[in-house]
């Protein structure tokens, strides 16, 4: 039977797999039924319910229990946010580099997962002293830390409500950052159109960020520098959010279209 189907070919196979998955990407939240992906796909029914049955052994499908309608798995989700970071990490890493070598300074890119800002990718500055504030992977609650702060402000306001309720807790291990407080911290970012951090993480340690958005104002990640107080004074900090703007701007450029992708979509904003 496998052979009638053509799935002897290792290539068929996984060609037959991969039209599967964006089946279900297409049909969204509604999902297949078995009957329905037989004559989408055109496989016999016992080929493709093996098929299925094998991806929901691995994560990467579900059934309803009520409906016995197939859904992509949560595995898929995690796939496609890791496709997310790479795609702003390979995409950032030499507008950092550039932004890096141009203020001496440690940059950062940093995207959203729901009520989290990860770091997806730094340059160190040639300034002796470093600010390695982030690595790479951390993460941290929505508006804790310049560039987490600047993807928080700019999202509409029931997502940063409901940002701000997810991180209740989290956000008790970080002194400064109270909800009241980062409101206000929103409202000062909004109108100067770039997040300031003074200090309030590491003493001593200032940052400032600004969020890389599409043409309709979508938030996709952020950019940010830090350096010691000394280095950040009010005299540099608008020379360091031109730069970051800038920087912002080009980035954009280059992801804001691969945004749109469907597969990639729902992991910007």
């Amino acid at each position: 039977m496998e052979q009638a189907d053509g799935l002897s070919s290792p290539v068929k196979m996984v060609s037959r797999i991969a039209f599967i998955l964006r089946t279900l990407a297409a049909r969204g939240g509604d999902g297949v039924t078995l009957t329905e992906l037989v004559e989408a796909i055109d496989l016999r029914k016992p080929t493709a319910h093996r098929l299925l049955s094998a991806l929901v052994d691995v994560g990467f499908l579900y059934q309803d229990l009520n409906t016995k309608r197939y859904r992509l798995g949560s595995i898929v989700n995690q796939l496609s946010q890791t496709a997310a970071e790479q795609l702003v990490a390979g995409s950032a890493r030499p507008v950092l580099a550039r932004l890096a070598a141009a203020t001496g300074d440690t940059v950062f890119a940093s995207i959203r997962e729901g009520a989290t800002a990860i770091c997806v990718a730094r340059d160190i500055g040639s300034f002796p002293i470093r600010t390695l504030t982030l690595d790479v992977g951390d993460r941290r609650p929505l508006g804790v830390g310049a560039g987490s702060l600047a993807i928080l402000a700019f999202l509409d306001d029931a997502d940063i409500r409901a940002a701000l309720a997810r991180n209740a807790t989290w956000l008790r291990d970080y002194e400064h950052f109270s909800a009241d407080e980062l409101l206000t911290q929103v409202a000062r970012t909004k109108r100067d159109g770039f997040a300031l951090n003074t200090g309030r993480i590491v003493p001593g340690m200032n940052a400032v960020g600004v969020p890389v958005r599409s043409a309709d104002g979508t938030v996709l990640a952020s950019l940010s520098l830090a350096a010691i107080k000394d280095r950040m004074g009010a005299d540099r900090v608008p020379e360091l959010v031109t730069l970051l703007q800038n920087a912002a701007a080009e980035l954009s450029e280059i992801i804001a279209p691969l945004s749109q992708v469907p597969e990639l979509k729902r992991d910007f904003g």
